[in-house]
Order: structure tokens, then sequence, then C-alpha cells
């Protein structure tokens, strides 16, 4: 049911109702939003008119009804009926009345219907019956102008009064007309009123709900839109750093191993030159202490009353005659500042005085006789040794332990050159024998043989 004022679109609306079905079912494409729906009918009926002279109401009334026994003889629940302006042209309690009688056949055939009124009567009727909506086509009173608005559920006025006043009409005629309609009406019309007002507030507040909501959709999109390449961009520099952190830490490793291996090999070698010294100064305190009982020796058991001339000095490589053993030997060092040198005896190393020496002549020696053997042949001949030391398959520690030994007993035997035999190999354990052969103060000088001699598997040391 379909009420407001003249000029305010009620017929348009029906007018729309019927040619937007007959285009759908036509085929032709409609001006509506998408997801719209339409029903399908076999009959569209409508009667509308636009006669509104009070003088040509009983013409007007007799052509609305021919149409209108004729609506009712052929519809059914597949119609669409659109009555304009239903009821008008004769007295309105009977019209109102004619109108009400006919919309609740026409709602029993089980037809659709649309119909315009400005029947009070017709919009309580609407708000009770059943299956019957009220609507209404705003207007605004401003510029007199309909706004071609549809709203369902709302009742429309009429507005008779204010468009006679925004017209020009005295206020004394439209007040003394107000008092002609009963409070009933009055009171409806007012409660139309305020409807009106607080509907068109509550569009406003919905058009500006509706922009808010628009407004804090673009930007909550735009907030995940920021938030996602944020997110990406912080994932792209959390990636970035756990690479650049991986590659640290590998590189980190890398030059901790390195670090460590060298700390290792510093360590061995460490370890290795404190037990060479410690080698070498046990080796020298053992001479010394050799020595040491050698003077105590020749000056406690050999002790001679003979009176001898001693030397000032001896040279190096000069045999002398030690009074106090009655033996020669061969000067190996120059005296110190007290006297003290050493001479080799045989295979032994003793520390001697100027005081207890004289020069071995060639006059003073005995006219050759059959030589007999004596104590230091036999000694030397009891102590000789090999000139070769094979240290194949030894670690580098163990071999120049042996070396250490052999040599010294190359030493004791007067050996001027000896052989170590190493072999090839890869190299490791002929260079830590070089290395403990440069370091021995006794040791004039070492080269690798030459061919036949054992090449490079070989090292010949030339002693002092």
């Amino acid at each position: 049911m379909v009420t407001g004022p003249n000029t305010g679109g009620k017929t348009v609306v029906l007018k729309t109702i019927g040619l937007l079905t007959i285009m759908a079912q036509a085929g032709l494409h409609i001006p509506a939003n998408e997801g719209s729906e339409i029903a399908v009918f076999k009959n569209v009926f409508a009667d509308i008119g636009d006669e509104q002279s009070i003088e040509q109401s009983l013409s007007t009334f007799s052509a609305h009804m021919v149409n209108i026994v004729d609506i009712l003889k052929y519809a059914d629940e597949n119609s669409l009926c659109l009555f304009d302006e239903l009821g008008a042209g004769t007295d309105p309690v009977e019209g109102a009345s004619l109108a009400m009688s006919i919309l609740e056949r026409v709602r029993l055939l089980g037809a659709k219907t649309a119909a315009t009124t400005h029947y009070s009567e017709l919009k309580t009727y609407a708000m009770s019956g059943k299956r019957v909506e009220n609507a209404s086509c705003e207007f605004d009173v401003d510029t007199l102008r309909p706004t071609y608005r549809l709203l369902i559920g709302i009742p429309g006025k009429s507005n008779a009064f204010a468009i006679s006043k925004r017209l020009g009409l005295d206020d004394d005629i439209i007040e003394n007309a107000r008092e002609y309609i009963d409070a009933e009406n009055i009171k409806f019309e007012d409660i139309l009123t305020d409807l009106e007002a607080n509907r068109q507030k509550a569009r406003v507040d919905r058009e500006k709900a509706a922009a808010y909501k628009k407004e804090t959709e673009k930007l909550r999109s735009d907030t995940a839109l920021k938030n996602k390449q944020l997110a990406e961009k912080s994932e792209k520099i959390i990636e970035n750093a756990r690479r650049e952190a991986k590659e640290i830490l590998e590189k980190s490793k890398q030059e901790a191993d390195e670090i460590l291996k060298e700390i290792r090999s510093l360590k061995r070698a460490s370890d290795k030159e404190k037990m060479l010294r410690d080698m070498e100064n046990a080796r020298n305190k053992l001479s010394e202490k050799v020595n040491a009982q050698s003077v105590k020796l020749s000056k406690s058991v050999f002790a001679s009353n003979e009176s001898f001339k001693s030397p000032k000095t001896v040279h190096l490589g000069e045999d002398v005659e030690i009074v106090s053993m009655h033996q020669t030997g061969t000067v190996l060092t120059m005296p110190d500042g007290k006297g003290d040198f050493q001479v080799r005896v045989g295979i032994m190393k003793l520390s001697v005085n100027l005081k207890d020496v004289k020069i071995k002549k060639e006059e003073n020696k005995p006219k050759k006789q059959k030589k007999t053997p004596s104590s230091r042949d036999t000694l030397s001949k009891t102590m000789s040794l090999a000139s070769e030391l094979d240290v194949r398959g030894e670690t580098v520690d163990s071999a120049v332990m042996l070396i250490d030994k052999f040599l010294d007993d190359a030493l004791l035997s007067s050996l001027s050159q000896v052989r170590i035999i190493h072999g090839k190999g890869t190299g490791q354990l002929r260079q830590g024998i070089h290395s403990y052969l440069k370091r021995l103060s006794y040791v004039k000088s070492f080269r690798l043989g030459v061919f036949g001699e054992g090449d490079s598997g070989v090292t010949i040391v030339e002693l002092k």
C-alpha cells in the first residue's frame, strides 16, 4: 500500500513495477542492482488513472469500477494487479471501505498487488492486515518535489497542509482546516510526521555510517596491505639476518678450526722442542758428571809423584801424555783460564789440567818393538759399533732418542762419519731428524745421500 502526497511519485512506482516485470519476461535488460530478484506472472493487470477533478468524479469512478470488475474476474495466484488511487472519485468513507474490500478479495485470490491511496483508513488496514505492507514515496516539502525514493514499511503523509502553506495559502485557513479533522486523525498524522522526521534523520545517519564504514574498510584494507608488506619486509630482513649470521658462524667456525690446528701444531712443536731441550740438557749434565768423575778418578787413582815439565799451552789435535794415568790423549778443546781442557783417550773424554800433562814428542817414544795389544786397543775394539742406524718405521720422537744414543756411541768410538737410514716416505721423519741435527753442537754437517749412498732416504752425518 503506497501512500504519499500528490505529485509524490506514487503512480511512477506502479508504472515502474509493471514495466520492469514485462521487460524482464520479454528478455530485456532492466535497471536493477546485481543480485536483484523478480517474479514471473501469467497476467499483469493495471488500473491507472490520472483523474483528480471532483467535477468528473462520477465518470472517473465508473471507469475505475469497470476495470476493477474485469481484473477481479481473471485475477489468480499467477497475476500481478496494479491499482492507482483505489476508491477515489466517490465519498471518502465509502471509497475507503470499498477499497479495503477489493484489496482483501485480491489478497484471497493469491494475486500480488500494489496500490496507491490517500486514505488514512487504508494506511491503518495495511498496518493491521495480514500479508499487507505499507510503503511511501519520499517527498521534499521544501522544494515541493518528489525524490522518487520508495520507503518500505512506513506510511506516507499527504502533506496537504504543508504543500498549501508553501504555495501561499493563509495560515488562518490552514489552522481552521485542522479543526475539521478529528483528534484520532490528527494524532495519526503527527505520528507519521515524527516517523518521517526520524526516518530522514536515520537515513542521514545511515548514509554517514555507510560513509564511515566505507572509509573504515578502506583504512582496514590499507592497513592490512601495509601490514602484509611490513611482514614480508620483516621476513626478508630476518631471512637476510639469518643468512648473514649463518655465514658469520661458518666463517668463525672455519677460523676457529684453523686456529685450533695451529694451536695443536704449536703445542706439538712446543712439546717436541721441550723434549729435545730436556734431552740435550740431560746429555750435557751426564757429560759433565762423567768429566768430573774422570778428573776425580785421575787425581785419586792415578796420582803420581813423577816430576815433569808442564806445557804453557796445547794445540787442538795435539797428542799429550796424561802423566798421572800414563795414557796418551788427543786435545779436543783449548785450555781455559784455569788451564783445564778436554782430551780424548780411547772412547772417553777426560778433563785434565796443563799441570798434569806433558807434550808427547817423537824422540821420547820408545823404539819400535813388537806391538802387543794394550788395554786401550782392547777397549776400543770392545766398544766398536756399526757406522749406520736404521730408523725406518719409527716416529720422529722415538727416532730422535735412538739417534741421540747412536751419535754418543759414535763419538765415543771416534767415528767421524755415520749414516742414518730414514727412508723417503712422506719426508716428515727426515725433516724431524734434520731439525734435531741442526741443534747438536758436535755435528759438523749433514747431507742427503747421493747415488749409491741411498739417495734421499739416507742422511750422511759428519761429526766434529
